[in-house]
């Protein structure tokens, strides 16, 4: 049974995934417990908590929650808005959804999963630190989110500022301005606002949740434009799109990709930790961007994962390297 990383839900065992290859569906009509739904047929040991956690804003992200034994998202697809609930069943996870969006949300299901991930050609061998991590976090894959937008959105508020304080903004903005999740979900959750309306935020609206003037600015930009991000268009070329808007780089490039697209080589150029961390991990030394590119060479193709296998191999446990970035503070 796949790993969510939570107790089962006490007699909601769900259909098996009697399928031979991960990421076949079986899908069910409606039920009284969601619009529809469908089994996905897992590999034994996907760890669903760590693939779908990299796309959580944080553990407050209210387009994310966890109840016994389900993890639950509300997003956007398709005609509308969607909730989804993922329950591990025997061989695979159960995805129930409710909303407007379910059908299309329920396609992506697999995607979300990480199991379209494609670990060809990942030589985890070439260094003795990335093979440990891989054999140690051997469940785990790249998830695509699907939802573009958010993605921007959310790699915009992370510019340049502490973490917890883009997750304390995301958090406010979502709780003010989206709307409650479809169906029966857990109280909280909701469902991020649609381009339209980030493009429309009053400015004092931006500047009580912590945002300053450089990155509202560049959400708004990026929402007139926000059609053209779409979720069926390669890295690549989703890149170049994105470029195009003042205010976004590679950094923010690359953090769309990965989140929305799951893209495996996308390296976020300009970070102010990343470099330190892989020069550390890698040869004990500290590195810039030109540095962390040579070490990462020997994986194009897989960068993107072997720096998520880096992160969680020495999360907490490197040196401080330089000035820590100054917080936005929210206006009270």
């Amino acid at each position: 049974m796949p790993q969510l990383g939570l107790p089962a839900v006490p007699g909601a065992t769900g259909e098996p995934a009697a399928r031979v290859h991960p990421g076949d569906v079986t899908t069910g009509p409606s039920l009284a417990t969601g619009d529809t739904h469908v089994v996905v047929a897992c590999p034994p040991g996907l760890d669903v908590r760590r693939t779908l956690g990299r796309l959580r804003r944080g553990a407050g992200d209210p387009t994310w929650a966890t109840t016994p034994g389900a993890v639950w998202h509300a997003t956007r697809r398709g005609p509308g808005t969607a909730t989804l609930r993922l329950c591990p069943v025997p061989g695979g996870v159960r995805a129930d959804a409710w909303g407007p969006g379910a059908s299309a949300l329920l396609a992506e299901a697999p995607a979300l999963l990480g199991l379209l991930d494609d670990p060809t050609g990942f030589a985890a061998g070439l260094h003795p630190v990335v093979a440990r991590a891989h054999r140690t976090h051997a469940g785990l894959r790249l998830a695509r989110s699907g939802d573009v937008w958010s993605a921007v959105v959310t790699a915009v508020l992370e510019q340049r500022v502490v973490g917890i304080d883009a997750q304390a903004s995301w958090r406010r903005l979502v709780a003010r301005h989206g709307s409650p999740a479809p169906g029966p979900a857990p109280s909280g959750l909701r469902v991020a606002p649609p381009p339209a309306v980030w493009r429309t935020l009053p400015v004092w609206e931006w500047r009580r949740a912590g945002v300053d003037a450089q990155r509202s600015d560049t959400v708004r930009r990026a929402a007139a434009v926000a059609h053209a991000m779409r979720a069926d268009l390669d890295p690549p070329e989703l890149a170049r799109r994105l470029r195009t808007v003042p205010g976004i780089g590679p950094w923010t490039t690359a953090e769309v990709t990965s989140r929305a697209l799951g893209d495996p080589d996308a390296v976020p150029e300009g970070d102010a930790h990343l470099p330190h961390l892989v020069g550390w991990a890698l040869t004990g030394r500290r590195v810039d961007d030109a540095g962390m590119l040579h070490l990462l060479a020997p994986w194009q193709g897989h960068r993107q994962r072997v720096l998520v296998l880096l992160q969680l191999a020495h999360l907490g446990r490197m040196p401080a390297y330089g000035p820590r970035a100054p917080r936005a503070l929210p206006m009270r």
